[in-house]
């Protein structure tokens, strides 16, 4: 779905700027003048559209590394906040960096800057690089005179789910190991060993208990055929991710990740997670709290999930409050809601973000070791038993020809 920039009037006249995500033109006028606003301009933007983002995605950026940006982002907040000029600290920051990537888009920046752009228009023009929370966070803070600490915010915030990110990586490394041990291991036996064994029960001419001509069948059928089998496999995978990749098979696909055992709640929670930590950050940065939760939709990589916040932002722009928005769905469970009609209640409703952000992140990092424990063992067990099963396999005739010798 296509991302506009836009430029519009509020009802006090005073002129307003963000994205807008939209199947055209009318649509994206619509949402505007739901949200009480009346459109001015529209420009597509250059940054990354929703979905494009592995579902283990963190990133707030959409190329270069995230730790690069990470660290660029707090050497500007600290630049700035000692008050150097913003020209001058993008030339240090590029002289500084040796990524040259990173170097020739902070020459770029600051080529615009000097023409007379304010910096949140000199980075949305690199969309690939600055996501559209950076640089509506960042449009924020020049609005307000507080780049310094919203930067500085968003370093906090790309650090927290760089952290978060690495922990679930880490843990999934140990279980990917294994399978890819496991499965080196029976492909070993299967097509090396096995045949060998094979050519000895031929020579004898003994009669095979079934379960050794099943294995040698599947032997012979794997290295007879390997190459069919693996065309196979790249045919189904070119035809599934064009399914997936279709509007219905997306939000087919999203829907069914969500409900899949053991993985389904973890996703739905790093969702939960990532949802209040960036709605926190830009409603405390002053982005206008309509255009955080369109900012938000494109953020958590999930259409189904998309669509319901989008249900919800057609309810708060109707007068509802977020409360009774998201309560609506299914998809944010009653604490999550809880906490969100107690920071309106209290008028600190980002502060309650922070609280349920931080929450979900915990639930997500036991989880995963959850998962991670459950699945060490499980998968010990299942190819103990393969790597049985073909053993076994192999030495019933010899036993069987053990007895006849007898």
């Amino acid at each position: 779905m296509p991302v506009y920039e836009y430029q519009a009037l509020d009802a006090q006249g005073k002129k307003r700027k963000g994205i807008v995500e939209a199947d055209g033109l009318t649509q994206a006028r619509s949402r505007l003048r739901a949200s009480g606003l009346y459109p001015v301009s529209f420009k597509e933007s250059r940054a990354k559209k929703s979905g494009g983002e592995s579902w283990l995605s963190f990133s707030l950026f959409n190329s270069v590394s995230a730790e690069e940006i990470f660290v660029v982002t707090r050497q500007l907040a600290t630049l700035l906040g000692a008050g150097i000029p913003v020209d001058a600290a993008l030339s240090s920051l590029s002289e500084q960096t040796g990524n040259a990537a990173m170097k020739k888009v902070l020459g770029q920046i600051k080529t615009e800057v000097n023409e007379g752009k304010t910096l949140a228009q000199a980075m949305g023009s690199h969309g690939k690089v600055f996501s559209p929370i950076f640089v509506n966070m960042v449009r924020a803070g020049e609005e307000s005179g507080s780049l310094g600490v919203v930067l500085d915010r968003l370093a906090d915030f790309s650090e927290k789910q760089q952290d978060l990110r690495g922990k679930v990586k880490a843990a999934l490394y140990y279980p990917i190991f294994m399978a890819v041990i496991g499965t080196a291991i029976l492909a070993v036996l299967i097509t090396y060993v096995v045949p060998n064994i094979t050519q000895i029960f031929d020579e004898m001419d003994q009669v095979l208990p079934l379960p050794t001509l099943l294995l040698i069948r599947f032997s012979s059928l794997l290295q007879q055929y390997w190459w069919a089998m693996a065309i196979l496999a790249v045919l189904l995978f070119f035809v599934a991710r064009s399914l997936v990749a279709s509007p219905s098979g997306r939000y087919y696909w999203d829907s069914i990740k969500l409900k899949i055992p053991l993985v389904g709640p973890v996703l739905h929670k790093i969702i939960l997670a990532r949802f209040a930590s960036t709605m926190a950050n830009l409603n405390r940065s002053g982005v206008e709290f309509m255009t955080s939760m369109r900012i938000v939709r494109t953020l958590v990589n999930n259409v189904r999930i998309a669509a319901v916040i989008d249900e919800a932002t057609e309810l708060i722009g109707k007068g509802k409050s977020m409360t009774v928005a998201l309560a609506a769905s299914e998809w944010f469970p009653p604490m999550f809601v809880q906490l969100i009609a107690a920071g309106e209640q209290s008028g600190k409703l980002d502060d309650m973000l922070d609280k349920a952000a931080s929450a979900y992140e915990r639930d997500v990092e036991a989880a995963v070791k959850g998962m991670t424990s459950l699945l060490e063992p499980l998968m010990i067990t299942v190819m103990g038993l393969a790597v049985g099963s073909i053993v076994v396999s192999i030495l019933l005739p010899i036993f069987e020809m053990n007895q006849m010798i007898r």
